[in-house]
């Protein structure tokens, strides 16, 4: 049974939920593609932002623009694990779950790319 005074609190709290994150990105790295694209990306953008004459506010901008492609993955992925872990057979709503969050990785590229576009014309 789950005891929520059980959980452990403050700094001890914040260790685990980190260890936790760098266990999630590792992970990600290895075994998802298309985060391992993205992050490239990002590796990418960063230096790459250096070399047009804007603003440090735009220069975070294009970069922020990067890690929310980099967070739609990861909540596409999470779901992924979700349905699959609930059953390997063909379910038209494991299926939609699916592709809603592809969508919403597709959405993310498409605000990213014009957030790119407006901020360098």
């Amino acid at each position: 049974m789950f005891e929520a005074d059980k959980k452990p609190k403050g700094f001890t709290r914040i260790y685990r939920a980190t260890l936790n994150s760098v266990k999630a990105f590792k992970w990600l790295i290895t075994n998802e593609a298309a985060f391992r694209q993205e992050f490239v990306l990002l590796m990418l953008a960063i230096p790459l932002t250096f070399a047009f004459d804007i603003t440090l506010e735009e220069q975070i901008i294009l970069v922020l623009s990067i890690l929310f492609v980099m967070f739609t993955e990861i909540v596409n992925t999470a779901i992924e694990a979700v349905v699959d872990r609930i059953g390997l057979e063909i379910h038209p709503l494991s299926g939609l779950a699916k592709d809603l969050g592809s969508a919403a990785v597709t959405l993310g590229l498409i605000m990213a790319v014009l957030v790119w576009v407006i901020v360098l014309i």
